[in-house]
C-alpha cells in the first residue's frame, strides 16, 4: 500500500504501463542515438547534446528544479520532487549517460548508435550501461505522475557524463552539496541480474587501481642488429616482470597485497554459494578452455569478492605493417586491480611499484603511475532498505532475488557513502551477456519494461518499511 492506502499497482497504472511500451521504446532510442562517449574529445558536443535531453525529458514528466551543472568536464544532471512530506523517505538516484567507445565498430552486427530490435533484445551503445537502466527509473516517475499526480516518496536524481572515465567531475562535487543531496537511501541501476526470471541483487562492489607500468632501455630506439645481445630489450624485460606479478596458483605475488584483505563471513559464503553460477557456466559465458584464479575460492567468490590483478594492455617498439627491427627506448604495460573491502586503493600503485623496482634488474629503469582509483563497497544484508528491495523484486519477477557481490567497480559508490552516509541499493536489470563495453551491447527489452515496476515497487516497499519503523525517515 502507498501513503494514502492504495495499491501501487492498480488498474489505471497497470493500464498506463502497458500502453506507454512503445513510446518508452521510442524515446530511450532517440537517447541511445546520441554518441555520448565521453573518453573521446571529438564527442564532447555529444555528450553535452545527451545531457540536455535527459534534462528536457525529466521536466516533461513532471520533476522539478532541472538543471544542468557544468563541470571542469562533462556537465552533471539533477532534479527533484520533494512533495511527499518530511516524515517520507528520500531515494536518491544516480546513473550515468556517458557510454563506451565502440571500437572495434567492425564487429558491430547493426551500427552501434542505430538502435536496433532483433527479436526482444535492443541493441545500442549504452542500451544496458547506463541508458535503458536509469531511463527506467524516469519512466517509473512518470509513470506515476501521470496517474495519480504525486509520488509516494521524495526523489532526487544525480546523473553524470564521466563514469566511464572515472567520476572525477561529481567526486568533486558531490561532497560540496551534501545538504542539497541528502537523502536516506541511494538507488543505482548500473548492474546486472542472473537471468530473465531471476532476480540478483549486488550488495558489494570491488574497489579499483588502475595505472600504467612502464619500463625504459635506452634513450632512444636502437638496430637490433647491432645492439641485441647487448642491450636489455624492455620488451622482453617488461614481459619478465609481469610475469612475477602472480604466482603459480594465481595468487597476486606483491608483497603487502592481501595484507588489509577483509575475510569473507560464513554468512556471506553461504549466501554467494546460492548464486547458480559456477565453472560450467563461465566456461560456456566466456568460451575459455578451463577456468583459472586463485585456489582455495569459489568462482563466484573470486570473481566478486577477492582481490585480483590483470594486465590490461602492452606494447613497445614497432607493431605497425611490415617489420622494423628495432629494440624499443620503452615497453608499456596498462594493469588494473580489483579491491575489496579494507584494501587502501592509494597504496597499491606504490606498494606494485615497490615491488617492481626490487626485482627489476639494473638494466633498466621502473615506474609506475596511478591513473585511478577507488575503495570497495559493502553494503550489510539485514539494512531495512535491502530488505525492501527484495520484496520489490519478488513482487514483479514473483521469485526471491538471490545476493552476490559484483566484480567491477562504480567509483562514485563510495564517494556518495562517505559523504551522504547512507545505504546504496544496487538494483540492476540488465543480463550477463549484454556485452557491456564490447560490440553489440544489448538491452532485453522484457527487463526494461519490469525495471520500471520494481523502480515504482521499491517506492512502495521503502514507505512500508518507514511506516513500520514509526517514525518518518529512517
Amino acid at each position: 500500500m502507498n501513503r494514502n492506502g492504495n495499491a501501487i499497482f492498480d488498474s489505471s497504472l497497470d493500464t498506463y504501463l502497458q500502453n506507454a511500451q512503445k513510446n518508452q521504446l521510442d524515446e530511450l532510442s532517440d537517447w541511445l542515438r546520441i554518441p555520448s562517449v565521453s573518453t573521446l574529445p571529438q564527442h564532447k558536443a555529444d555528450v553535452e547534446r545527451a545531457a540536455e535531453w535527459l534534462a528536457r525529458k525529466m521536466t516533461s514528466v513532471g520533476l522539478q528544479n532541472v538543471e544542468i551543472i557544468p563541470t571542469a568536464g562533462h556537465p552533471i544532471v539533477y532534479a527533484d520532487w520533494l512533495h511527499a512530506g518530511d516524515d517520507a523517505p528520500t531515494v536518491l538516484v544516480y546513473g550515468h549517460y556517458d557510454v563506451q567507445p565502440v571500437d572495434p565498430e567492425e564487429m558491430w552486427i547493426s551500427p552501434p548508435f542505430e538502435p536496433t530490435l532483433r527479436g526482444d533484445d535492443l541493441f545500442a551503445r549504452g542500451a544496458s550501461d547506463d541508458k535503458g537502466q536509469l531511463f527506467a527509473h524516469v519512466a517509473a516517475i512518470e509513470a506515476l505522475l501521470a496517474t495519480s499526480g504525486a509520488l509516494p516518496l521524495n526523489v532526487k536524481f544525480l546523473v553524470e557524463g564521466e563514469e566511464e572515465v572515472g567520476s572525477q567531475a561529481l567526486a568533486d562535487y558531490l561532497p560540496s552539496e551534501t545538504e542539497k543531496l541528502a537523502a536516506d537511501v541511494c538507488l543505482i541501476s548500473d548492474t546486472h541480474i542472473l537471468a530473465p526470471d531471476q532476480p540478483l541483487i549486488i550488495y558489494g562492489l570491488r574497489g579499483i587501481w588502475a595505472g600504467e607500468i612502464t619500463v625504459r632501455g635506452p634513450s632512444q630506439d636502437l638496430h637490433s642488429g647491432m645492439f641485441g645481445g647487448a642491450v636489455h630489450n624492455p620488451n622482453q624485460a617488461l614481459s619478465a616482470l609481469l610475469a612475477r606479478l602472480h604466482d603459480s596458483a594465481g595468487r597476486v605475488a606483491v608483497p603487502g597485497f592481501y595484507e588489509d584483505v577483509q575475510p569473507l563471513t560464513v554468512n556471506e559464503r553461504t549466501a554467494l554459494a546460492q548464486v547458480p553460477y559456477g565453472e560450467a557456466e563461465l566456461l560456456q559465458e566466456t568460451g575459455v578452455p578451463a577456468a583459472w584464479g586463485e585456489e582455495g575460492f569459489t568462482i563466484t567468490e573470486r570473481i566478486g569478492a577477492r582481490p585480483t590483478l590483470e594486465i590490461n594492455g602492452m606494447w613497445g617498439g614497432f607493431i605497425g605493417d611490415g617489420f622494423k627491427t628495432v629494440i624499443p627506448e620503452e615497453a608499456c604495460a596498462k594493469v588494473s586491480c580489483r579491491l575489496v573491502p579494507d584494501q587502501q586503493s592509494s597504496a597499491i600503485g606504490p606498494m606494485i611499484e615497490r615491488f617492481l623496482k626490487q626485482i627489476a634488474p639494473p638494466t633498466i629503469e621502473v615506474v609506475v603511475n596511478t591513473l585511478q582509483h577507488a575503495p570497495a563497497t559493502v553494503v550489510p544484508l539485514d539494512v531495512p532498505e535491502m530488505q525492501a528491495a527484495s520484496r520489490a523484486y519478488n513482487r514483479v519477477f514473483g521469485v526471491e532475488p538471490v545476493f552476490s557481490r559484483e566484480g567491477g567497480s562504480i567509483p562514485i559508490a563510495t564517494v556518495v557513502q562517505e559523504s551522504l552516509a547512507i545505504p546504496i541499493l544496487f538494483m540492476g536489470f540488465g543480463l550477463p551477456d549484454d556485452n557491456l563495453h564490447a560490440p553489440n551491447e544489448k538491452l532485453h527489452l522484457p527487463n526494461f519494461y519490469r525495471g520500471i515496476r520494481v523502480g515504482i515497487a521499491l517506492m512502495e516497499e521503502l514507505i512500508s518499511s518507514c511506516l513500520q519503523c514509526g517514525n518518518g525517515a529512517e
